[in-house]
């Protein structure tokens, strides 16, 4: 059975390994990891910046789902970031996310924000990606853009 908790920076060795398998999957496995648990640490540390849960099967970690809070007049004032959710392949289909998005959905409203925001990735190649999140009540708003500083 899983089990769905908060995240804690005592949990950046986990969260990082989980976001490499996130990122290679997306990435077709091209990836440099290093470091990703210093900078997990240092993300997870922000616990008034950073907010998640982690779900575990039994002991081990098979799902996380990380948020920010940011703010904007558009939204009508605070709002959500999803910038990372994943479920690993063996526990698909589950429910896994539904669950953690859940969780998310329920934090968020508790914190007053207004939105639970989330990019998705290229699609169509992402396809049950995007209806995943759709099934899960989001909207499609646009496509998300980026800048590197």
């Amino acid at each position: 059975m899983t089990h769905i908790r908060p995240v804690a920076p005592t949990d950046a060795h986990s969260v990082a390994h989980l976001v490499d398998e996130l990122l290679r999957e997306l990435l077709n496995g091209e990836l440099e990891p290093a470091g990703r648990v210093s900078i997990a640490e240092a993300v997870l540390s922000q616990t008034n910046r950073c907010f998640g849960y982690v779900a575990l099967e039994g002991e081990s970690p098979v799902g996380v789902i990380l948020m920010t809070e940011g703010v904007a007049i558009y939204a009508g004032g605070a709002f959500g970031q999803i910038t990372e959710l994943y479920v690993r392949p063996e526990c698909r289909s589950g429910g896994v996310a539904a669950a953690l998005v859940r969780e998310a959905t329920k934090f968020g409203k508790e914190r007053g924000w207004k939105r639970l925001d989330v990019g998705a990735p290229d699609q169509p190649r992402w396809a049950r990606t995007l209806a995943f999140y759709l099934s899960a009540g989001f909207v499609e708003v646009g496509p998300r853009l980026r800048l590197d500083l």
